[in-house]
C-alpha cells in the first residue's frame, strides 16, 4: 500500500473515530469476519439494510456482503466505529445509498473513493435527477429516501450489477442475469402495493408519518404524505408544525397515524394529544419501516418484506383491502 493509501485510511480512520468512538460488535460476529476474510472471497461492505438487500441478490456466492447499520439504525445519524474503519478499509466495493442519506458516512465515502483502491458506488446517485425529488424544505438536496419507489429502487439493482460488473468483469453476465430475475418479482411487488393503495378510499388516503421519508411512496401510489420532521431526523418539529397536521387529521377524519422503527415517535403524541383536545380520536395504526428495515434473518429484514409490510399496514388502516399473509404470503398478525 502507497503512502497515499496509507494516508487516506488514517484519515478515515481519524475521521470515524472522533465521530463514534470504539464501538460494541460482538464476538461472534468478529469471529464470522474473520473467517469470511480467510474464504479468499471478495469483499463487499454496504450500509444501510436496503442496499445490502439487494447486494446480496447481486452477488450470490460470489462474494461475501457485510453490512455496517443494523435493523432500527437511523442513518441519519449514525456513528461509525472502529469495526466499520476496519471493515471499509478492508473492502474490495463499497455500495452505498448516497444523495446524503448517509450524511456522516458520506466525506469518507468520497475519500475511499477517490483513493482508487477499493471499488466505490453510490447507487442511488446513478439515477436520473429528473426522477428525484427535490422539495423545496429539502433546503436544495435531493431526498435519498428512493427505496420507497419499487420501481425507482429496481434501478438501483442495476447499479449494483453494473458496480460489480466493473469490479469482476469475468462475470458481469451473472451479475446482470441475477439482477434481472430479482427486478421481475420488484415489478410484480410494485402492482401488488399499487392495488393495495388504490382499494383505500380517497379521502383517506393521507399517510401522516415521523419524519418525511414516504415522499416517493406517496407519488408512485397515490397517496398524500405528511410528516412532523423534515427529510432527517437531526431536527425538531415546530408547534405550528404539529398544529397544522392536528388540523389536518380533524378536518379530513383521518383516524391513524404511523410511527417508524428507527425514529422518535415524540412528535406524533403530541399530534394525537393534539386531535384529542379537538374530540378526535386518532390511534397509532402501526410501525412503518421507513430508513431500516426489520429484524436480520426476518422477512420483514428484507427489502421485499420492508415493502410488504408497509403497504399491507397502511391499507389496512386506513380503510383499504390486504389479503392477511402480504404480498408472498408471509405476513402474520401480530409480528414485525
Amino acid at each position: 500500500m502507497g503512502s497515499y493509501s496509507r494516508n487516506v485510511l488514517l484519515g478515515l480512520g481519524i475521521y470515524l473515530l472522533a465521530l463514534g468512538g470504539c464501538g460494541n460488535r460482538d464476538r461472534a460476529e468478529a469471529e464470522k469476519l474473520t473467517e469470511n476474510s480467510r474464504s479468499g472471497l471478495p469483499k463487499v461492505i454496504t450500509t444501510v439494510g436496503m442496499v445490502t438487500d439487494i447486494a446480496r441478490q447481486v452477488v450470490g456466492d460470489r462474494a461475501v456482503v457485510i453490512g455496517l447499520l443494523n435493523e432500527g439504525v437511523d442513518p441519519h445519524l449514525y456513528h461509525p466505529t472502529r469495526n466499520d474503519v476496519q471493515r471499509l478499509s478492508s473492502a474490495n466495493v463499497i455500495f452505498y445509498g448516497g444523495l446524503m442519506l448517509e450524511g456522516r458516512m458520506e466525506e469518507s465515502m468520497l475519500k475511499l473513493k477517490q483513493n482508487g483502491k477499493i471499488k466505490v458506488f453510490a447507487v442511488s446517485e446513478s439515477l436520473d435527477h429528473a426522477l428525484l425529488r427535490k422539495p423545496p424544505e429539502f433546503d436544495g438536496h435531493f431526498d435519498p429516501h428512493v427505496w420507497m419507489d419499487v420501481m425507482l429502487w429496481s434501478q438501483c439493482v442495476s447499479a449494483v450489477a453494473n458496480g460489480m460488473s466493473e469490479f469482476d468483469a469475468n462475470r458481469a453476465s451473472e451479475y446482470r442475469d441475477r439482477a434481472e430475475a430479482y427486478q421481475k418479482t420488484l415489478a410484480q411487488l410494485d402492482e401488488y402495493v399499487r392495488g393495495l393503495i388504490e382499494s383505500i378510499p380517497r379521502e383517506q388516503r393521507v399517510l401522516v408519518t415521523a419524519h418525511d421519508a414516504f415522499g416517493y411512496f406517496a407519488r408512485a401510489y397515490g397517496l398524500e404524505v405528511k410528516s412532523v420532521q423534515g427529510i432527517s431526523t437531526d431536527s425538531e418539529a415546530g408547534v405550528a408544525d404539529i398544529n397544522a397536521l392536528v388540523d389536518l387529521l380533524v378536518t379530513r377524519k383521518i383516524g391513524a397515524i404511523f410511527v417508524e422503527s428507527s425514529v422518535s415517535d415524540k412528535g406524533l403524541r403530541a399530534v394525537i394529544e393534539g386531535a384529542a383536545k379537538q374530540g378526535w380520536a386518532v390511534r397509532v395504526g402501526g410501525e412503518l419501516f421507513s430508513d431500516a428495515m426489520g429484524p436480520s434473518g426476518t422477512y420483514r429484514g428484507t427489502y421485499i418484506g420492508m415493502i410488504d409490510h408497509n403497504a399491507t399496514v397502511i391499507a389496512r388502516e386506513l380503510g383499504g383491502n390486504a389479503p392477511e399473509g402480504g404480498f408472498q404470503g408471509k405476513l402474520s398478525e401480530g409480528r414485525k
